[in-house]
């Protein structure tokens, strides 16, 4: 796959179809691949052109090196709501290595879909470069209360990185995990890329990241909520916070479904991302 220096980083990404752009950002830990192939089709088959990447600390873009604060530090300024200091990153800097990929491959502006710490960072995007974001969809939105969650569970091991996650999504995902058709995703992921300090910064950045709701009111781009009443880590509130925070913008949930995109709904998730991208055309 290709890749490109932007913000002080190396990003991998891909690229496949041929129209408006729609730009893939996946959540903690994630990677590009973590966009399903087949998922990418159904956008592709609709006439956009999509790019998915890996963020920094994922996948084989760069792997950075400081030292993120401990899990107890992190914790506590969660419960403080003060955002940790002292992080290398922050969602806002993850946010320009996006727009700077875009900038790399010579497009002016995309449709932003983000899942998760994806959607905060999609959300970074449209609050401080506007002019690349066309419209935008958060799905399944993370904050840093959930921090303390993810910092409970253990670093796996290379022998049983697989195992760890499909435990950890069977135990986020809506009643349509299976972990036996997830389980070779797992395995695809491992073995391209096994960084467990990656995911402990990429926390660590979510935790040290600004509260954006204020600043969400000033967003003009048309905007989509997808969010799972299922979802075990981020209440529905949550979705619906986001949703009320931007101006103009839509709320989609699913009762099936928890902190994933399951594939029985994929169907109505595209139309829905489609429906919002028309919107920055059509003004309606």
């Amino acid at each position: 796959m290709p890749n490109v220096d932007v913000n002080g980083v190396t990003i991998e990404y891909d690229m496949r179809g041929d129209g408006p752009t729609i730009l893939l950002v996946m959540g903690l830990s994630g990677q590009l691949i973590d966009w399903p192939d087949d998922f990418v089709d159904l956008l592709v088959e609709r006439g956009y052109r999509v790019v998915r990447f890996d963020n920094r600390d994922s996948g084989l873009s760069t792997m950075t090196s400081w030292e993120p604060p401990g899990r107890l530090r992190q914790f506590f300024a969660t419960v403080l709501r003060r955002p940790v200091k002292q992080v290398g990153y922050t969602m806002q800097e993850m946010a320009d290595d996006a727009a700077g990929l875009l900038a790399a491959l010579d497009i002016d502006a995309a449709h932003v879909v983000g899942a998760s710490m994806g959607g905060m960072i999609a959300q970074e995007m449209a609050i401080t470069h506007p002019q690349r974001v066309l419209s935008m969809c958060s799905i399944g939105g993370i904050a840093s209360s959930l921090v303390p969650k993810f910092a409970r569970i253990g670093r796996p091991t290379r022998e049983n990185a697989v195992e760890s996650v499909v435990q950890i999504m069977a135990a986020i995902s809506g009643p349509h995990f299976d972990a036996e058709v997830y389980r070779p995703l797992a395995e695809r992921g491992v073995e391209r890329s096994w960084a467990p300090e990656g995911v402990a910064r990429q926390s660590a950045a979510i935790a040290g990241s600004r509260d954006r709701t204020e600043l969400l009111g000033a967003v003009t781009a048309p905007t989509l909520v997808i969010h799972g009443l299922a979802d075990p880590l981020v209440k529905p509130s949550g979705g619906i916070a986001t949703a009320q925070a931007v101006p103009g913008s839509r709320l989609l949930a699913f009762a099936d479904m928890g902190h994933d995109i399951p594939r029985p709904r994929w169907p109505e998730i595209v139309d829905a991302i489609i429906t919002n991208a028309e919107r920055a055309t059509t003004g309606s």
